[in-house]
């Protein structure tokens, strides 16, 4: 069976590629340009159960028309994980979320035009900012779920780069979701999404670690070398280890009790405190330079909104690591590669 997995240079992308290898599946990558197929397929050790296909922009109409008509006849499952994640953007719509919505219906049009009746499985990449409502961020009372929509507009999520990538997510997945209600006549698949927190943990390959990592890695990778001075007040999350969002997109599409739902990731709340105690604990050498502990974690110290992830949990039956294990991997291989461990 061949799994196509779009934007496989990712964080997360990389993961499921390396899980899906290991469990004997065929993956058909798609990747920017050709230089970064050769790269990742030298990673993989050039594993000729891996190919890679150029797809340039994922946000052009037809983008993944070549890619379906040339292994129509072998993809079974799609796993769409190409979007925009970063918070530089200056033109919110043309930056974060247009790509992410036409990316999302482009794939899917192909998947229509061309495999119908042969695609058996999508997941979809989402993200718990497509669930949660930014607005209520601050009550530690209120409570949402995997049921749970953001209720950002086109006009709210353009006020600033983090509402804007909150609502390309929001707006991709809902594009998902109604492409298959509509054209649920002629479709074979069934779908799943998703919806990681802020993803940690390390690096699937030494070589990808630079002084300045993906969105949700940099975190700690900035507290690391921060100083003691940091001000830590502002850091704060739901979190979840990128191999066990790995994980759930397997089984996102390999358990039927997964289809039609959206999978939310979290193990639980941090923030700066929690992950300045790890490190001071865990790297007792780097004392003076590591961020001061001067407060308690998150369940005491400003708690926030929760988001009640049992259903997921229930249906994945996986046990997600814990924040000391994905801080400290994510943090042990930094220093490793920098030379100071």
């Amino acid at each position: 069976m061949s799994v196509l997995v779009t934007g496989c240079t990712g964080f997360i992308a990389q993961y499921i590629v390396r899980d899906l290898l290991d469990q004997n599946y065929r993956v058909i990558g798609t990747v920017r340009s050709a230089s970064k197929g050769k790269n990742l397929k030298t990673l993989f050790n050039n594993n000729p159960f891996f190919v890679t296909e150029v797809v340039e922009d994922i946000a052009v109409p037809n983008a993944f028309d070549r890619v379906f008509q040339k292994y129509r006849d072998e993809i079974r499952v799609v796993l769409h994980t190409a979007s925009p994640v970063h918070f530089n953007a200056e033109d919110y719509e043309k930056e974060l979320l247009i790509p992410a919505i036409h990316g999302t219906r482009s794939v899917l049009e192909s998947i229509k035009k061309f495999g119908a009746q042969t695609v058996e499985r999508v997941v979809i990449t989402s993200s718990i900012a497509a669930m949660k409502d930014p607005f209520k961020y601050d009550d530690e009372n209120f409570v949402y779920n995997e049921d749970s929509w953001s209720p950002l507009t086109w006009e709210t999520c353009q006020l600033n780069p983090q509402d804007a990538y909150r609502g390309s997510k929001k707006f991709a997945e809902q594009v998902a979701w109604d492409f298959l209600k509509e054209n649920k006549d002629v479709l074979k698949y069934k779908m799943a999404t998703v919806n990681p927190s802020m993803i940690f943990g390390p690096q699937l390959f030494d070589q990808s670690v630079t002084s300045v990592l993906n969105t949700s890695a940099e975190v700690i990778n900035s507290l690391l070398h921060s100083g003691p001075d940091n001000d830590l007040s502002k850091v704060r999350n739901d979190f979840v280890d990128v191999r066990d969002v790995s994980k759930a997109h397997l089984l996102a599409f390999q358990k039927s009790e997964c289809i039609g739902q959206r999978l939310g990731l979290s193990s639980g709340q941090f923030n700066g405190q929690d992950i300045a105690q790890i490190l001071n604990k865990r790297f007792p050498k780097l004392e003076g330079t590591l961020p001061k502990v001067t407060g308690e974690g998150a369940y005491k110290n400003n708690p926030y909104a929760k988001f009640d992830n049992s259903k997921t949990k229930k249906i994945l039956g996986i046990e997600f690591k814990t924040l000391e294990e994905t801080v400290y991997d994510t943090a042990a291989q930094i220093l490793k590669v920098e030379g100071k461990l």
